[in-house]
């Protein structure tokens, strides 16, 4: 089967979920598209108790693809670019500081957290894990997914203020995770012994830094050639010359890709570079261009992840494991947020329970179950990647189908 007809098949699904989801369910595209996809796959899983054709073929689809590298490598640029040319330049500006420390301090504090009550909690079910590991498993679940968060929090009606935090924090702590992720997992793989301190800082220095300078002279790049010409057409096609080239710059030198796509994004959607470099209909195509690929990935990301149970290895131990991890990891988000924002409400205007809805808004996604599947058998690759995906299944169907109620009763027991 050669990939041309992998992808057909694909969109082919993803068009036919999309349209039920819209026809019918009603759900926000991330969740009714995960949820379609799910039950879809519960029920080859039962059809192939008569017949396992269906099953052998969607699992030979599944298996052909790579998803840590489609979605690292490839997807995750795109998306991240989409998703920051929309976002509100002006109030992140003003909440710069929180998100910057959401996403870096927040991130190592939870990874830290997580890890270690994971630690202590996987024996109670008998499992050992070494404690390297579970720092491992802690920094892959730790950011929240920008793709997910994206999608749901338009329409929850959050407070532009704190939709900015939490879209912001989401598009900078991915990339900080990811490098996080790749520290720890040096650490893990070489021994302590091997891993000097100020090799870990140069590895962090030149993916978080170096990420965002790329980004920067992309984006700059970008503005200067399309404030040279009037031909919407051509300003279109160079804005995804932009993130393709720029995503393999990224990979050559060893920069974190993804900050370095945020970092651009923000720099062509800044009102003020729109204004000088993008006529009325240059940015309406550009707007509409890179909406259709933000919609056309997330649909096929989100199907791909529900695809993904078809390949889990569905232990009981596993999946126990992965119940008990959600409150976990709840728990260790609201905890790591708790310093930040308390040294930042003086300062700035947060809304009430800023910190419960960023907690229960703070969705993981396909990142997450990315990384997990880069984790090697010895790092307990199948208990963790199950634990991952229990994980996002419940942040995506549970506290995405409730965030929207949240944020709702919070505004009305403010306004009380």
């Amino acid at each position: 089967m050669d990939y041309f007809l992998i992808i057909t098949i694909l969109v082919g699904l993803s068009a036919a979920f999309g349209y039920i989801n819209v026809r019918f369910l009603k759900l926000p595209n991330t969740i009714g598209l995960m949820l379609i996809t799910i039950v879809f796959t519960l029920g080859v899983f039962a059809l192939s108790y008569f017949d396992a054709t269906l099953l052998n073929a969607e699992r030979y689809i599944i298996k052909q693809i790579d998803f840590k590298t489609v979605l690292l490598d490839i997807m995750l640029s795109f998306l991240l670019f989409a998703g920051a040319l929309h976002t509100n330049f002006e109030q992140l500006k003003i909440q710069r500081w929180p998100v910057l420390v959401f996403s870096t301090f927040g991130v190592l504090v939870s990874t830290f957290l997580v890890g270690t009550v994971m630690f202590y909690v996987l024996p109670l079910l008998g499992l050992q894990v070494n404690y390297i590991y579970c720092l491992l498993f802690g920094a892959l679940i730790s950011p929240t997914d920008p793709i997910a968060v994206l999608g749901i929090l338009k329409k929850a009606g959050a407070p532009k203020k704190l939709e900015t935090k939490i879209v912001g924090e989401s598009l900078f702590n991915d990339g900080v995770g990811v490098v996080v992720f790749l520290t720890i997992f040096q650490i893990a793989s070489f021994g302590t012994e091997n891993i000097e301190v100020v090799d870990i800082f140069k590895l962090f220095g030149q993916e978080v830094i170096g990420g965002i300078v790329l980004g920067g002279i992309i984006g700059w790049i970008v503005y200067r050639l399309m404030k040279s010409i009037d031909d919407y057409d051509i300003e279109v096609i160079i804005t995804l010359a932009g993130v393709m080239v720029g995503t393999a710059v990224a990979h050559q030198f060893h920069v974190s890709a993804p900050l370095a796509m945020v970092t651009a994004g923000l720099i062509v959607g800044n009102d003020t570079v729109r204004g000088s470099s993008m006529s009325e209909i240059t940015e309406s195509y550009v707007d509409k261009f890179w909406e259709l690929i933000d919609i056309l990935l997330n649909t096929l990301l989100f199907v791909l992840i529900g695809m993904e149970m078809l390949v889990l290895a569905m232990e009981g131990k596993y999946i126990v494991a992965g119940l008990l991890a959600i409150p976990i990891v709840l728990a260790c988000r609201y905890a790591s947020l708790l310093g930040p924002i308390g040294f930042f409400r003086k300062r700035l205007d947060f809304v009430p329970k800023t910190n419960l809805i960023m907690t229960w808004g703070g969705l993981r996604g396909g990142i997450s179950i990315a990384l997990a599947l880069g984790l090697s058998d010895e790092m307990y690759r199948e208990l963790f990647l199950v634990i991952t995906y229990v994980i996002v299944v419940f942040s995506i169907l549970v506290q995405g189908l409730t965030v929207g109620g949240l944020i709702k009763w919070v505004q009305k027991k403010g306004l009380e």
